[in-house]
């Protein structure tokens, strides 16, 4: 069984930065997807970004630039680097892993990008 917890999440101005971290327990060996999805009011949720085992890297276009996804295999761990900030940012954010075709979801974290 693989849990995944979230932190990082909080309430940041536009143009500002926020590190979301996403870290795993029990064993993800034969991890097939980690990725950062949102979830906003009214809306679907969509994916932010994602990494292969191999490092190769996808992200939405509307966080190009903007968010770098990365990883820490040593500590099972993925982060989400978002900056530049905007209001439509605001969401909450949640990590997403595929273990052995089996999918697993973090609890979820709030960001919220206000003046």
């Amino acid at each position: 069984q693989v849990q995944l917890v979230e932190s990082g999440g909080g309430l940041v101005q536009p143009g500002g930065s926020l590190r979301l971290s996403c870290a795993a327990s029990g064993s993800i060996l034969g991890i097939n997807f980690m990725g950062w999805f949102r979830q906003a009011p009214g809306k679907q949720r969509e994916l932010v970004a994602s990494i292969t085992t191999g490092g190769s890297t996808n992200y939405a276009d509307s966080v190009k630039d903007r968010f770098t996804i990365s990883r820490d295999s040593g500590k099972k761990t993925v982060y989400l680097q978002m900056n530049s900030l905007k209001l439509e940012d605001t969401a909450v954010y949640y990590c997403k892993m595929i273990v052995r075709l089996q999918a697993y979801w973090g609890q979820g974290t709030q960001v919220t990008v206000s003046t």
